[in-house]
């Protein structure tokens, strides 16, 4: 469900009384940046953290966002009270360069903003028992540690897995693994995890971030170094992250298990480490048994 009140850059406003022209830089040019927040009971997680790419990302591409970053904050927490949201969700944050007669060159108005809550439960299936994944050729732009609304090659590679059965898309620039296409992603290989290194080419994830933490608290090592494709093959275990996904599981690729096909013991390690970080009620825990 789709809460009712949504934050506009003006005002709370019934989500059905808020409209733009169709003139807009978002809708013409995909000319903005977004952010998602996940709410577990009522509460925020990684709010800070995910408010600062917000500014980062608008930023980079010279949008001066409607709000001051402890004006927005604090309307953020008025959206979730004005929703009355007590369980777990999902806040969608959009800002564009505003609303103008369409020309490349960047007009002089207010950017348009807009935040939404969305209930979302935990995918606690899945985080239990796996998902399966496809490889694709990584084809974005050079750009994507800037959260923009430019997602046409992730909507397309996260179409071809679903196509084929399979919950996400591992992306490759030529044999070299960056990310997938709403996530990051992760191998482990004799107690290590390697991830790709925060450079332009991977979205500089909020729950990536909080991973690194999880794992030197648990004593596992993290190394920011590019896998192939060939270390997909050979890995003991593999896993993504994001906000809605959390540490998910990869227990197939391209049809082909991962190790023994189950999610592996650092990966259900990290999940209730998250849970634990996350101050979590409605606990995964006694679920997950590794292998």
């Amino acid at each position: 469900m789709i809460h009712p009140h949504v934050l506009s850059q003006t005002e709370f406003v019934n989500g059905d009384d808020l409209t733009y022209p169709f003139q807009e830089r978002g809708l013409q040019f995909g000319d903005g940046v977004y952010e998602v927040i996940r709410v577990y009971q009522g509460r925020y997680y990684l709010m800070t953290e995910h408010v600062n790419r917000l500014f980062r990302s608008a930023a980079a591409v010279k949008i001066k966002l409607p709000f001051e970053k402890g004006e927005l904050f604090d309307k953020l927490d008025e959206l979730l009270r004005i929703n009355k949201v007590q369980g777990d969700a999902k806040v969608y944050l959009q800002a564009t360069r505003g609303s103008a007669i369409r020309d490349h060159v960047f007009p002089d108005v207010e950017a348009n903003f807009y935040a939404y809550v969305q209930d979302l439960p935990r995918p606690v299936d899945k985080l239990t028992n796996g998902v399966t994944a496809i490889t694709q050729p990584d084809v974005r732009w050079q750009n994507c540690y800037i959260k923009s609304l430019n997602l046409l090659p992730n909507v397309l590679a996260k179409q071809e897995a679903s196509e084929h059965g399979a919950f996400e898309a591992i992306l490759h620039r030529e044999g070299t693994v960056t990310e997938c296409s709403s996530s990051n992603a992760y191998i482990v290989q004799n107690g290590r995890i390697f991830t790709h290194p925060e450079t332009n080419n991977i979205l500089h994830g909020c729950v990536r971030s909080r991973v690194k933490v999880l794992a030197e608290k648990l004593d596992v090592p993290l190394v920011e170094e590019a896998f192939s494709l060939d270390d997909l093959q050979t890995a003991d275990e593999v896993f993504l992250s994001s906000s809605t996904a959390e540490i998910m599981p990869i227990i197939q690729i391209d049809g082909e298990k991962v190790n023994n096909g189950k999610p592996g013991k650092i990966t259900v390690a990290l999940q209730k480490s998250y849970e634990e970080d996350a101050q979590l009620l409605t606990k995964m825990s006694s679920a997950l048994k590794p292998d």
